[in-house]
């Protein structure tokens, strides 16, 4: 079977993805992100999947898993991984609505990553219609909380993932056409400042200030970052009242490493940081970790597999590790063969200018035909 001769229809893709893109689904939206679940399978139930819906917990929505029909059902087959949470709140359509431009066509999570998902299915579909029986049983899991470090679902990718024999992460493909066979080490961080309440004008002098000391240490913390490990403030939240000391301030911070090592190294500098200075008490506390992935044998006899139909389509298809962490982080770390970045192309994800190559739906969704058509 040769992938360039399935005939995938550009137009008829756009007009899927739309539905998808224009289905808003931030995170912490349970209810949003579930209805983006609702049609993702719909869309796999009408291709002839299994679907089987796993509750949500933590406060997040929960998971659809679908297995294709297959005469090797049950066998440890191929992992197709995915999220439908985005970081763009309901409302941001009005700001960044679909809309396309040339080449490109523009939207909230279209790049991150829902172009990449609706290509997978596409490639499916493409192999149904050729009446292509692939060599192994493939399943799909859409999950609600990447964009969070996958806080409540990490168990359920890994526990899938062990069922099978190789995990494709449709993740943002690279600028230079190229995927990801390994992603840095990423931990999160959970800041707590504490300080001593009074007046903001009588008595300023007797009050310690919790949003002071957490702007002390976002300076701090920032310059921690080298060229092994970078330490950045994301979140923060502090103070009730403007005529009132703050007494307490929080945020969030993210350290990621190219090693496992440099990122121990930098979790330990993050934790030392817990301490109370002139009254003001500040608390570091570890959040949700994503392991380093370091290719190994298995994912680059995989990543061969991929070059090889890339070369067929008259592609070629680099390759390395990403800074971004994905769920690829996991199953590469469990050392089970996986491939990520094998989504569109795009640019500008999680901002107002998020968009995709058009012409890279094709192109993509025929490289992920020919990996499901071929992986053995």
């Amino acid at each position: 079977m040769n992938p360039a001769h399935l005939p995938f229809d550009t137009e008829a893709m756009l007009q899927g993805l739309r539905g998808w893109v224009e289905c808003e689904s931030p995170t912490w939206d349970t209810a949003a992100v579930e209805r983006m679940l609702d049609l993702a399978a719909r869309d796999m139930a009408i291709l002839g999947a299994t679907i089987e819906r796993i509750s949500g917990q933590h406060g997040f929505a929960g998971c659809v898993r679908a297995r294709f029909p297959h005469p090797r059902q049950g066998e440890p087959g191929i992992l197709i991984a995915g999220h439908m949470d985005t970081v763009h709140p309901v409302g941001t359509l009005a700001k960044l609505p679909w809309r396309r431009d040339g080449n490109r066509c523009h939207g909230p999570g279209i790049c991150d990553m829902k172009g990449g998902n609706y290509l997978s299915l596409e490639a499916i579909r493409q192999l149904i219609k050729a009446s292509v029986t692939t060599p192994l049983p493939v399943t799909v899991l859409f999950t609600p909380d990447e964009e969070v470090g996958t806080p409540s679902t990490r168990d359920i990718i890994e526990a899938e993932a062990k069922r099978n024999k190789f995990v494709l992460v449709p993740e943002p493909g690279r600028p230079d056409n190229g995927v990801v066979t390994g992603r840095y080490a990423i931990a999160r961080f959970n800041l707590e400042a504490t300080g001593r309440p009074s007046h903001a004008g009588a008595r300023l002098g007797a009050g310690r200030s919790a949003i002071r000391e957490m702007a002390r240490q976002i300076v701090a913390i920032d310059a921690m970052t080298t060229e092994d490990c970078t330490f950045s403030v994301g979140i923060v939240h502090g103070g009730q009242w403007v005529n009132c000391v703050a007494t307490t301030c929080t945020g969030e911070a993210l350290s990621m490493a190219k090693r496992q090592a440099d990122l121990d190294r930098g979790v330990e500098r993050m934790l030392a940081l817990s301490g109370t200075t002139d009254d003001v008490a500040f608390k570091v506390t570890r959040g949700v970790t994503r392991p380093v992935w370091e290719p190994d044998s298995g994912t680059m006899a995989l990543y061969d597999k991929a070059r090889g139909i890339a070369e067929q389509l008259g592609m070629s298809l680099p390759h390395g590790s990403a800074g971004g962490g994905s769920d690829g982080n996991f199953t590469g770390a469990l050392g089970i063969p996986t491939l990520d970045g094998l989504g569109v192309r795009g640019a500008d994800m999680h901002t107002l200018n998020e968009y995709i190559e058009i012409d890279s739906l094709a192109e993509r969704g025929r490289l992920m035909a020919g990996l499901l058509a071929t992986l053995a």
